[in-house]
C-alpha cells in the first residue's frame, strides 16, 4: 500500500508496514485507524467522535454468516480505543429498527433498543451515534469533529460553502440532535446523492467512509485538507482574524507570574458548590483570540458542537481585569472578581429556568469552567486535571471554529434550547450517573517535600491512589524524577526544591499552582538524620537538621498557607516527625530538638489556622528502616551504636521493641498521612504515632 500524498494541515501517521502486520483483521484496521486519527486534536478531541466498521461473521445460533458492525462504545476515545471499548451489533437487526421507530419523541427508547441487536456479549454499551453508521451502507467509517469542518458547519451558510469547497461530492444536513433520526436523515442524504464521498453535519461534524480502513482514512484526511485550505485562504485574504488585536499580551514570564497570583482566588470562587482542579493555557490560538476586538462578541455566542460545550458549558466567563492589575491585594481583587461569578451564576440559572423541560435533571453546578484574563490567558476548572485539561482543549478547538468560520462568513453557534436539550438529555445525565464514584481525595491537590522516596514518595503515591493530584518535590532532582515517570502529567508532578532556601519553596508552590489551580495539602516530610553525642555534634550538623527540617516545615506552612488562604477552601498540612520529639534519648540531641520544633510548630500553627479551618496535624514514624533513605547513611550506624546493637540487627531490634512487634514501613507512615486528610476530618494539632506502640512516646 503505498501513501498518495502527504497532508499540510493533519498529521499522516499511517504506518503500512505496523497495518500489514494486522493481515485481513478488519476491526484490528479499524482500531488503528481510530487511534491514529484520534492522536490529532484538530481531527476530533479526547472523547469526540466516533468510528466503526462491518465484518462478515458467524452467527453463533444459526451457524449463518451474517454483517457484524463494530463501533465505539459510549464514552470512548478513538486515540486510546481498544477491543474493550467497542460494540458488536447485527447490522441487519439494527436497521430493523426503522419498523418500530416513531419519530424524534421516540428517540431515548431506542438507545434501549440498541442492546438487543447486540452481536459480541462483550460489547461497550453502543453509543447514541450507533444507528449513524448501521444506517449506512460503507465497509469503514469515520465520524469526527475536525475544526476546519466544525468550522464551515458552523458558517452562517455552511450549507452554501460546503457546496463551493467540494462541489457535488459532499453531502449535507442540518443541525439536528444526535440520535435515530439523524442517522435516518443521513440516509436520506445518501440516497439523494449517490456517489458522495461524505456528509457535512450542520454545526456538529463530519461524516467520511471508504471501502477498506486505509482508505476512510485517506478519504477523511483529503475532505478535511479541503477544508484547511479553503479557510487558510479566506484568512489570507482578510488579512486578520477576529477583528485584530485589542489587547497586547504581557511578557511569557510576566502572563505566568499573574495566572499563579490569580488561579487559587479563581478556584475558590469556581469551587463554591464542587471543588474543582484547574489548568492554565497561554498558547499563540488562545492569546490571538483572547486579546481580540472580537472577543466580546464571540464569547457570548457559546460554541455550536455538542462535544465541545458539554466539557466547557455553553459559554466562557470573561473577567475585566486589566491585563497590569495588581494582584497582590486579594481582598482587592475578590471585590472584583465576585461579581463576574455572581452574574455568570445568575445567567446560568436564567438559562436553566428558561429552557428546562418538567422531566430536566436538576441544575448543575452554575460556575464556569473556561475563564478567559486577556493579555494573559486562559483557565479552566472541572473535578480532575485531564477532565480540566480536555475542557480547555476542547475550547481551543471552539476557537478554531470561530476562527475559520469568521474566516469563511459569520460563525454561528446553536439556539440556547438547543444546546440544553444536548447538556441536560436524560441520556447524557444517565451517562454521568454510570461514573464510577470519586476516590476519598478526588478533587484534592497535595505537594510533598522528600518525595524522591522512602517515606515521602510512599505518601505522594498515597495520595495519587486516592485520587489526588500530587507534586513531589525532592532536592534531587533525578530521584523525584524517577518517582513521577510512572504517573501521567494529569495525575503528578515532579519539582526540584530545597526546602532551606525561600525561593525554591515558592517557586514550588508557584509550580503547583499553575500544573492543577492551587493547594489543599502539604505534607513536609523532607528529612534527614544525625545521631550524635552533644561533645560530637557540631554547628554545622546543628544547622543542616533545623533548617531542613524546621525552617523547612515553616516555609512550606508559610508559602501553602498564603494559597489556601486565597482560595477559602480550609486545608491540611501534616508534617512527619519522629518519636524522637517525644522520647529523650543518647546521642540525639540535634535531630530530637529539631522534631520536637516540628511537633510543637504544628500545635501552634493548629492553633493560629482553624479560623480558616486548615487542620495541622504532625505523623511520628518510628524504626522505619525498610525503604528509608535515613537508614542509608550513618545514622544507621549510630543508632546501632546507641543501642549496643550491630547495622544488621537493627530491622528485628527495631520490629520487636514496639508493643506490636510490627515491621513498620514506608507505607504505613502513608496511611497515618491518609488518615489525617481523609478521615480525621475534625482533627487538628494532633501527634499520630505509627510506630507500633511505643509507651515512652505515648503523647498522651
Amino acid at each position: 500500500m503505498e501513501k498518495v500524498k502527504t497532508f499540510k494541515y493533519v498529521d499522516y501517521l499511517w504506518d503500512d508496514e505496523k497495518a500489514a502486520s494486522f493481515g485481513d483483521d478488519q476491526v484490528a484496521l479499524f482500531l488503528y485507524r481510530s487511534n491514529i486519527l484520534g492522536a490529532d486534536l484538530r481531527i476530533t478531541n479526547y472523547g469526540g467522535g466516533n468510528t466503526s466498521c462491518k465484518t462478515i461473521e458467524k452467527d453463533p445460533l444459526t451457524n449463518e454468516e451474517v454483517e457484524v458492525m463494530w463501533v465505539k462504545g459510549s464514552g470512548g476515545d478513538i486515540g486510546t480505543l481498544t477491543r474493550k471499548g467497542i460494540a458488536g451489533l447485527y447490522t441487519e437487526r439494527l436497521r430493523n429498527l426503522k419498523n418500530v421507530y416513531e419519530g424524534l419523541a421516540d428517540e431515548d427508547r431506542m438507545v434501549g433498543l440498541f442492546n438487543h441487536c447486540i452481536y459480541d456479549l462483550d460489547s461497550k454499551a453502543p453509543s447514541i451515534d450507533t444507528p449513524l453508521h448501521g444506517l449506512l451502507p460503507f465497509k469503514h467509517i469515520d465520524h469526527l469533529h475536525p475544526d476546519a469542518l466544525i468550522a464551515v458547519a458552523a458558517a452562517k451558510d455552511s450549507q452554501a460553502v460546503t457546496k463551493e469547497i467540494w462541489g457535488d461530492t459532499m453531502g449535507w444536513v442540518p443541525w439536528q440532535k444526535p440520535g435515530f433520526d439523524l442517522g435516518l436523515q443521513l440516509e436520506k442524504c445518501l440516497n439523494d446523492n449517490p456517489g458522495i464521498r461524505g456528509i457535512v453535519l450542520g454545526s456538529h461534524g463530519l461524516f467520511t467512509w471508504g471501502d477498506t480502513s486505509y482508505e476512510s482514512y485517506i478519504n477523511s484526511l483529503e475532505v478535511i485538507e479541503m477544508a484547511s485550505e479553503y479557510i487558510a485562504k479566506k484568512i489570507e485574504e482578510k488579512g486578520q482574524v477576529f477583528g485584530g488585536q485589542k489587547v497586547e499580551s504581557l511578557p511569557a514570564e510576566e502572563r505566568k507570574e499573574k495566572a499563579a497570583q490569580i488561579m487559587p482566588l479563581l478556584r475558590g470562587l469556581a469551587s463554591s458548590e464542587n471543588r474543582m482542579v484547574g489548568h492554565f493555557t497561554d498558547s499563540d490560538v488562545v492569546l490571538e483570540y483572547i486579546n481580540s476586538n472580537d472577543l466580546e462578541r464571540l464569547a457570548p455566542l457559546g460554541t455550536s458542537c455538542p462535544d465541545h460545550f458539554l466539557r466547557t458549558k455553553i459559554q466562557p466567563l470573561v473577567l475585566t481585569l486589566d491585563k497590569n492589575e495588581d494582584l497582590t491585594d486579594s481582598k482587592a481583587i475578590l471585590e472584583k472578581l465576585n461579581p463576574l461569578f455572581e452574574q455568570y451564576r445568575q445567567e446560568y440559572k436564567d438559562y436553566y429556568e428558561t429552557c428546562k423541560h418538567p422531566n430536566s435533571p436538576a441544575m448543575r453546578d452554575p460556575n464556569p469552567v473556561i475563564i478567559i484574563y486577556p493579555g494573559v490567558g486562559m483557565f479552566s476548572f472541572s473535578k480532575d486535571k485531564q477532565t480540566t485539561r480536555v475542557a480547555s482543549e476542547f475550547y481551543v478547538n471552539a476557537i478554531n471554529v470561530m476562527r475559520g468560520a469568521e474566516a469563511i462568513s459569520e460563525y454561528t453557534s446553536l439556539p440556547r434550547q438547543e444546546a440544553f436539550d444536548i447538556e441536560y438529555w436524560l441520556l447524557e445525565e444517565a451517562k454521568l450517573q454510570r461514573m464510577p464514584k470519586e476516590k476519598p481525595l478526588s478533587r484534592k491537590i497535595a505537594i510533598v517535600t522528600g518525595a524522591g522516596g522512602g517515606i515521602g514518595q510512599a505518601i505522594a503515591d498515597k495520595m495519587v491512589a486516592e485520587g489526588a493530584v500530587v507534586v513531589y518535590t525532592d532536592l534531587n532532582t533525578e530521584a523525584v524524577e524517577s518517582a513521577t515517570s510512572k504517573y501521567n502529567k494529569d495525575q503528578a508532578v515532579a519539582v526540584q526544591c530545597d526546602v532551606t532556601s525561600e525561593e525554591a519553596i515558592a517557586n514550588a508552590f508557584k509550580e503547583t499552582v499553575l500544573a492543577f489551580g492551587g493547594v489543599d495539602i502539604i505534607v513536609h516530610s523532607a528529612g534527614l538524620a544525625i545521631s550524635k553525642s552533644l561533645e560530637d555534634t557540631t554547628t554545622k550538623d546543628w544547622d543542616l537538621l533545623e533548617n531542613v527540617l524546621v525552617k523547612g516545615q515553616f516555609l512550606m506552612s508559610k508559602s501553602g498557607v498564603e494559597i489556601m488562604k486565597k482560595q477559602n477552601l480550609g486545608g491540611d498540612i501534616v508534617n512527619i516527625a519522629s518519636k524522637n520529639g517525644l522520647v529523650a534519648g543518647p546521642n540525639n540531641v540535634a535531630y530530637g530538638t529539631a522534631k520536637a520544633a516540628q511537633q510543637h510548630m504544628t500545635r501552634l500553627l493548629a492553633a493560629e489556622l482553624a479560623t480558616d479551618k486548615i487542620r495541622v496535624n504532625v505523623v511520628n514514624p518510628d524504626g522505619v528502616i525498610v525503604g528509608s533513605k535515613i537508614w542509608e547513611g550513618s545514622w544507621a550506624e549510630g543508632r546501632a551504636k546507641a543501642n549496643g546493637i550491630t547495622v544488621e540487627e537493627l530491622p528485628a531490634f527495631y520490629a520487636k521493641r514496639n508493643l506490636l512487634n510490627e515491621i513498620i514501613l514506608p507505607e504505613d507512615i502513608a496511611n497515618g498521612v491518609f488518615a489525617c486528610v481523609a478521615i480525621l476530618d475534625k482533627s487538628t494539632g494532633n501527634i499520630i504515632n505509627v510506630d507500633g506502640g511505643m509507651a515512652n512516646a505515648f503523647p498522651r
